[in-house]
């Protein structure tokens, strides 16, 4: 196995589209999604098994989420897991976990994934992430890996494909982040656009050159940290300079505007398991399409529903097409599955009229 190889989950976000399952105290990368006793964060880890060693996986959450991922991982040492002191999106998370491991290993080829994205063909994605690996090691590219669209989706982001350069590799012409339905249709219909699948591939060295260049207001902050990164001053100057990077993500800062990056088309059964819409697409159906979450329904002349309820409840429902009946704890929520984009609204909605409670 390569020494030089890392991975940096990213597991500090809340899931607010996921509410009323995913909640601040605890959202859905910590949680039992599809009954398999491993959590989404846990399955994360297990898929990149055998590529990356133990050592080498960090993980960026903040201080809130520090005991539930000491929970979920007691053999992983408390230096490879890094605290924001405070939410400022993907890129300056990501380029302070590059200047860290840099700090540690100039050598290092680094692997960024999400912590709560679903993989269905387990043996594919393994064959992808080496061969994304191999391809960073040879070249000084920046990588993502590229899901082929199977409906017009607004929520994603997507690669324009450019010039083929061997394998499943090719150049990336443009990114395009999260496009009105219209504009989704016309990339699903010409063939030539891909779904953003938020796994990044790139030497420590290049993103930091890229953030240099391409986000200076993010490296006028972290970079006069080079010295400090792994030492034990480390910890004062993020919590001192970190929460004045702008909050923006990777996609803007860097992925749109540099020209060395690639994408390799890859078909590896994802799902990024964002909406409840998305758990809908991949969960087993009756054959009303209704899809039922570990909970008892008995549903009358409906049909395209998704139903999750917590505890000993039986849900009854009559004449309901296509909503979402999740039930959490202290909230119900009953919206059509169209509005699912809604949901961050509506979390926003309850927490001003009815308090953080909620959330």
């Amino acid at each position: 196995m390569n020494n030089h190889r890392y991975c940096v989950i990213m597991c500090g976000g809340v899931g607010s589209r996921f509410w009323p399952y995913s909640r601040q105290d605890k959202p859905k990368q910590f949680l039992d999604f599809l009954g398999t006793g491993r959590s989404l964060l846990q399955m994360s880890v297990d898929r990149i098994e055998g590529i990356v060693q133990p050592q080498n996986i960090y993980m960026l959450t903040n201080e809130q989420y520090a005991p539930i991922i000491r929970e979920q991982f007691p053999d992983m040492r408390p230096e490879q897991i890094l605290l924001e002191p405070c939410r400022r999106n993907t890129a300056p998370c990501i380029a302070w976990a590059a200047y860290h491991i840099h700090a540690l290993d100039p050598e290092a080829q680094i692997m960024v994934a999400p912590s709560d994205h679903l993989v269905l063909k387990a043996d594919r994605f393994r064959d992808s992430v080496l061969k994304a690996f191999e391809f960073i090691e040879r070249t000084d590219a920046i990588l993502t890996l590229g899901i082929k669209p199977h409906r017009p989706e607004t929520g994603y982001g997507y690669i324009q494909v450019g010039d083929h350069v061997g394998g499943n590799f090719s150049a990336v012409k443009t990114f395009t982040e999260k496009p009105n339905a219209e504009l989704a249709q016309v990339f699903l219909q010409s063939g030539e656009f891909y779904w953003n699948s938020g796994m990044f591939f790139w030497s420590a060295q290049c993103i930091i050159e890229s953030i240099r260049s391409f986000a200076p207001d993010i490296a006028q902050k972290l970079d006069p940290g080079m010295g400090i990164y792994g030492t034990p001053g480390e910890k004062a100057f993020i919590e001192q300079n970190f929460p004045s990077c702008p909050s923006i993500s990777i996609d803007f800062a860097v992925m749109e505007k540099a020209p060395n990056v690639y994408v390799e088309c890859v078909d590896i059964g994802w799902s990024d398991l964002g909406t409840w819409g998305s758990l809908y697409e991949i969960s087993p159906k009756n054959v009303d399409g209704n899809v039922t979450q570990r909970c008892k329904a008995l549903m009358v002349n409906s049909r395209g529903n998704i139903v999750a309820v917590e505890g000993d409840k039986v849900v009854v429902a009559s004449g309901l097409n296509d909503f979402i009946i999740a039930d959490a704890d202290d909230v119900l929520l009953i919206v059509p599955r169209e509005e699912e984009q809604k949901i961050k609204l509506y979390v926003n909605e309850v927490k001003s009229k009815f308090g953080e409670q909620y959330l």
